[in-house]
């Protein structure tokens, strides 16, 4: 069986980035994003200054980032956000479009905010439930610097 000019290009095309992305994974350590060690979100020089802070705060001795970071409803959950921002941060640190200083986006900080109420569930339940509060807190706002000292 003969192939075809498009499928041999196809191919070669899927080979190089194939090549290009496993060497990619491995000169930029992503390897090191499956663990669970906070000094991989140094691997990016931009998050240097979120990992001293988490380095100096409170929650170092109780948790690392992905406790904060990726979802506790499921390990597909965790293992989704991982990759999806793995993904994101990848193409944004490589291209070099991201934002000084780092800022969280929407969906990342839902995610905190969701691993905030886990851990401290109890609390934010009986502040959320308290006469003349107005919605569910928003841990974040008042805690911003927990994790990283800002």
């Amino acid at each position: 069986m003969r192939l075809g000019p498009a499928l041999v290009v196809a191919a070669i095309l899927l080979g190089v980035a194939l090549g290009l992305g496993a060497y990619t994974f491995v000169f930029a350590r992503g390897y090191s994003y499956l663990t669970n060690d906070p000094a991989a979100c140094v691997n990016c020089h931009v998050m240097r200054e979120q990992y001293d802070g988490w380095v100096a705060s409170s929650h170092r001795a109780v948790a690392a980032c992905n406790d904060c970071h990726t979802p506790h409803s499921s390990l597909a959950a965790k293992w989704g956000v991982k990759a999806l921002n793995g993904f994101w941060h990848s193409v944004a640190f490589t291209s070099g479009r991201f934002h000084e200083p780092i800022r969280i986006t929407g969906r990342n900080r839902a995610v905190t905010e969701g691993a905030c109420r886990h851990c401290h569930g109890d609390v934010v339940q009986a502040i959320d439930a308290a006469p003349g509060h107005r919605g569910p807190l928003d841990c974040l706002r008042c805690h911003r610097s927990v994790g990283h000292l800002h």
